[in-house]
């Protein structure tokens, strides 16, 4: 894999990969080592087949509860099967919602009865027909109901001598069609078929139909037709790739395979398919290695330990169940809802108070979704977020970047991995004034990246690299001994445009408007003790650049943020006007690239804004998480929702946020009625007699009532509704695809 020399320090090959922070145990099979570059292995020597395998014979487990997969931690979601995963339905449904096994509702009945009504009038109706006929056969009707038979009664039925076996025969058969008739009268009446459909046959119906029910998971090992088996891979041995199929279907029956694997190989048949790899040299390294081929640098093939449903399949992460919920759609009643990188390319914005759960119920999922599509060769995501929070081990990243701690093996590279001063410039301007450029003259940071290119370019062209952080304070100082000691290089290299860049900066130093002041000023926030081993050009620790955005990476950044808080948001604008400016400018766009920042407070500026809304046609997005939307200036916030297609409203938002985001959700026409009550007044004597019986009983005068049925446009949800309606544990979420599709504003239980 080429890093393009964005891990590299000082003796570093270029074309080395950064190892994960500390290896993680193997909870399959250990991949075999493979070079870095492409993930394949040496080819066979001239002339040498390659070797073949014979398909592996299926492991016999022991009887009792299934074994504790490695990794395993108390209280995470049980994971099936990988067949039973492999082969589960995943039929076709709208943005955002959980496809594994999901079924489809049938269409809204506006005639639909409630199911506390149905069963408790088909309970009346049951106990009304069991009435009738103990009254019938055994109470006061008896001498009633037998006069139509008697009426066609023989004689001979009902004497002494007659046919005794022919009476009861017909008294029963006449008994059985009476009770037939009043169970029928009753069935209409308490609906006894709805009840039989809606509660008794889909039992029966999945029992019949689900081959999971079998025991001891033999639909699983037992698949029906090869040629649509998922997992006998149909799709290569279409291709004619059989001897590699039967490798994997062996190791899958084994058990020496899992989703991750499964999802990686799936991302090199792509390849394939795409033209980019060949069919030989993708055959000859799945008989060579089995599941574990193509592994990620790392030879990790699963995270250590997870804490949410994923279905590396259909690329989501569950986060949680839509209520039965009159405010929520009716197709989304009851329904799984889920992230994916097809929603998360529009980018997500999460906005809830403190203890809401944006960090544990959203961020660490996600994050754990896009670690694992990471492993699997689809996805690089970058978390960033304070020290301590609970983004995931470090373990499960391959970089970890801790700023501010002695126990860091990565830096973070100031200036973005770039050789372009100019762009160096503006990443840098946006990240130390960027939350300030309303206030400076014009309107923007355009003067502050000019004076910081001005500083830059000389420099870089007389020592070959950008200054570090304390020399770049005494050059915006307009230290004497600094600028004389870099003009004196100018001189010696021969650069004397670079030395008019210089003498330029120097003169407008000082003068009216000048943004050399405020930038020594900031800069001079990471120009501390607990900073001086990082950002440092000449230091051995190695930096890292998100220029590595085109490989399969998982970074993590921890922010100072005790004692920092200041440096802590600049940094965070730093990574996200570097992340927009990389991502977007990608030459590989064939993984999904995805930034989640935990606590995007005093980050979001025009600029960062204009960065967002290039991610969607960059196969790239963000997470953005805010405590309240107050946090963001004025004049960006509804901006900033309507740049997101994901937008997320936790429980405890106050009415002020409620209302931005009733804004953005607009309006919708629904049916309301209205009820009338009218007093009855009756000039009949008796009738007013009985009126004001009824009146002294009840209390209440006698009313008819009328309804009116109309259709009005309101709000899907007010800003009242999310203040004070949403329940502890929840949130309103909207989701939009990268195709544009569009889904309501649906209330989440987060706690499933």
């Amino acid at each position: 894999m080429d890093t393009e020399g964005t891990f590299d320090s000082r003796g570093m090959r270029r074309d080395a990969v950064p190892p994960p922070a500390s290896p993680p145990p193997p909870p399959y099979p250990a991949a075999p080592t493979t070079p870095p570059r492409g993930g394949q292995p040496a080819p066979p020597p001239p002339g040498q087949a390659p070797p073949s395998y014979p398909p592996a014979p299926p492991v016999s487990r022991p009887a009792g509860p299934p074994p504790v997969p490695p990794g395993a931690v108390p209280g995470a979601p049980a994971r099936p099967s990988f067949l039973t995963w492999l082969r589960a339905p995943r039929p076709e449904a709208g943005p955002g919602v959980w496809t594994y096994e999901h079924k489809p509702k049938p269409p809204e009945d506006p005639d639909r009865i409630p199911g506390r009504r149905l069963l408790s009038g088909a309970l009346v109706a049951l106990l009304c027909t069991w009435l009738l006929w103990a009254l019938i056969t055994d109470g006061y009707l008896g001498a009633y109901w037998l006069w139509p038979l008697k009426l066609l009664r023989a004689k001979e039925w009902f004497n002494s001598d007659g046919d005794k076996e022919a009476m009861v025969l017909i008294a029963n058969a006449y008994e059985t069609l009476w009770f037939l008739v009043i169970a029928a009268i009753f069935s209409r009446v308490g609906h006894w078929g709805e009840v039989f459909r809606r509660y008794l046959a889909p039992p029966f119906h999945r029992a019949w139909d689900d081959p999971t029910t079998q025991p001891n998971g033999a639909a699983a090992q037992a698949p029906a037709h090869p040629e649509t088996d998922p997992a006998e891979w149909p799709q290569l041995r279409a291709a004619g790739a059989h001897s590699a199929a039967d490798r994997l279907a062996a190791e899958a029956r084994a058990g020496a395979m899992n989703d991750v694997d499964h999802a990686r190989i799936e991302r090199a048949w792509q390849a394939v398919r795409a033209g980019r790899n060949s069919l030989a040299a993708f055959t000859d390294t799945l008989l060579r290695h089995g599941a574990a081929a193509h592994g990620h640098p790392s030879g990790a093939r699963d995270l250590p330990a997870r804490t949410a449903h994923h279905d590396l399949l259909a690329r989501q992460v569950r986060i949680g169940t839509a209520p039965e919920d009159p405010r929520n759609p009716y197709h989304h009643r009851g329904v799984g809802l889920a992230l994916d990188p097809d929603v998360l390319g529009t980018s997500l914005l999460a906005v809830g108070p403190p203890g809401a759960g944006k960090t544990g119920r959203l961020v660490r999922p996600v994050v754990e979704s896009l670690c694992l599509q990471a492993l699997a060769g689809q996805t690089a995501v970058v978390a960033v977020g304070p020290a301590g929070a609970g983004l995931g081990g470090d373990e499960a990243f391959d970089v970890v970047v801790k700023i501010g701690r002695p126990d860091s093996a990565y830096d973070l590279d100031l200036y973005g991995g770039t050789t372009d001063p100019d762009e160096a410039a503006g990443i840098l301007a946006e990240a130390l004034i960027g939350d300030m450029a309303a206030s400076l003259p014009g309107g923007d940071s355009r003067r502050a990246a000019t004076a910081l290119a001005q500083l830059l370019g000389p420099y870089r062209a007389a020592h070959g690299r950008f200054p570090s952080v304390p020399e770049l304070r005494e050059l915006l100082d307009g230290s004497k001994t600094a600028v004389g000691a870099l003009r004196d290089a100018l001189d010696a290299a021969g650069e004397r445009a670079q030395a008019r860049e210089l003498e330029a900066r120097v003169r407008q130093s000082g003068a009216p408007g000048d943004a050399g002041a405020l930038l020594a000023d900031r800069i001079a926030l990471l120009d501390r003790p607990a900073f001086a081993d990082f950002f440092d050009t000449t230091g051995d620790r190695r930096p890292f650049s998100l220029r590595a955005l085109e490989h399969p990476l998982r970074v993590r950044i921890d922010l100072p943020e005790r004692g920092h808080a200041e440096a802590s948001r600049m940094l965070a604008r730093l990574v996200l006007a570097q992340f927009t400016e990389c991502a977007v400018g990608r030459a590989d766009r064939s993984l999904f690239a995805c930034l989640v920042l935990d606590d995007a407070s005093h980050t979001i500026t025009p600029e960062a804004l204009r960065g967002i809304q290039r991610l969607r046609s960059a196969n790239a997005g963000a997470v953005l998480t805010l405590r309240t939307l107050d946090d963001v200036p004025d004049a960006l916030r509804s901006a900033l929702l309507g740049a997101v297609g994901c937008r997320m409203a936790y429980a405890g938002v106050t009415t002020w946020d409620g209302a931005r985001f009733a804004e953005v959700w607009g309006t919708e026409w629904v049916e309301t009625r209205d009820i009338t009550d009218r007093q009855i007044i009756s000039d009949e004597p008796f009738t007013k007699v009985l009126h004001f019986i009824r009146k002294v009983v009840t209390g209440k005068a006698v009313t008819t009532q009328s309804v009116t049925v109309r259709k009005v446009e309101r709000e899907r949800w007010s800003a009242s509704e999310l203040a004070h309606s949403v329940p502890a544990g929840h949130a309103v979420l909207s989701v939009t695809s990268v195709r544009g599709e569009g889904g309501p504003p649906v209330l989440v239980d987060l706690r499933g």
